[in-house]
């Protein structure tokens, strides 16, 4: 495994940065460093497209969408939705989790684990259950158990789920992922990016990685081409997939395991670190 202190390999020269958000590219305060700003419009300048990729509703995009040059474009809640943020987050691709498939999901995981509550992401906003925990809950939003809100006949219920969220307050986060994986998993993709035992559910087989190489193939742009930074498990698919990846230095274990290099944490601006050595190694003409 590289680390950010090593030379960008010479013999790649990079077309696309992919880069998580919470935790990669963003502070802890949820803030982009000036560094960091300045490091992503000379990689764009130097013709290097950038892709935020995350678990984020297209809604929570706000804190990054200045910092878009060019196409405008990032891949939102895992790879369930592709969006433009010069157009206000407009929604341009979905895949979404069926709702039939969502109450399968929902009764499942509250046979297997008896205390899980549940919150649904749509394409115009989240609705939750009254024993959801409060993380980020938009207002106007749908209190209602799970199969009221995936019920067909709801109102809003023509608006495409993107993700199924489920808490639980008591098991480990990454024992919860397995759970759910052992006992849906051939129904739907689960994965998370949370401290606590929060699971991120989208339809089987969307993950930030699939996503990201259908946007890359549109553009003939090869995964070798592709250097990529994560931090937690909804990363590890998309940092296996590209040719170079970086885990941040406050990486999970399995994140760490997946990518081909580390940089430092996400306070000490590790993309930036590494996007700053790229630039350094590309040829004199650019890309």
């Amino acid at each position: 495994m590289t680390s950010a202190t090593d030379s960008f390999p010479p013999s790649v020269v990079p077309r696309l940065i992919a880069t998580d958000l919470d935790g990669t590219l963003l502070r802890d305060d949820k803030s982009v460093s000036e560094r960091t700003i300045a490091a992503l419009a000379a990689a764009e300048e130097a013709g290097v497209e950038v892709f935020f990729v995350t678990g984020r509703p297209a809604r929570w995009m706000d804190v990054v969408s200045e910092h878009v040059h060019g196409h405008g474009l990032a891949i939102c809640a895992n790879g369930a939705a592709v969006v433009d943020l010069h157009a206000g987050g407009k929604v341009l691709e979905v895949r979404p989790l069926e709702r039939n498939i969502a109450l399968d999901v929902v009764r499942t995981l509250r046979d297997a684990a008896p205390g899980t509550s549940f919150a649904v992401e749509t394409t115009v906003g989240i609705h939750y259950e009254p024993e959801y925990p409060p993380f980020f809950l938009d207002p106007g939003a749908t209190v209602a158990p799970a199969e009221k809100l995936l019920h067909e006949e709801e109102p809003g219920s023509a608006a495409p789920v993107i993700k199924l969220l489920a808490h639980h307050p008591d098991l480990t986060p990454d024992g919860f992922l397995t759970l759910a994986r052992t006992t849906a998993g051939d129904r739907a993709s689960f994965t998370r990016s949370s401290q606590s035992a929060l699971l991120e559910i989208s339809g089987l087989g969307v993950s930030k990685a699939s996503t990201l190489a259908l946007c890359c193939a549109k553009r003939g742009i090869s995964s070798d081409q592709v250097v990529a930074f994560g931090d937690m498990p909804n990363d590890v698919e998309m940092l296996s997939w590209a040719g170079t990846s970086y885990a941040m230095g406050n990486a999970h274990p399995d994140v760490i395991a997946a990518a081909s290099g580390r940089t430092v944490a996400n306070n000490e601006d590790g993309v930036a670190v590494v996007i700053e050595r790229i630039l350094q190694n590309l040829p004199p003409e650019g890309v």
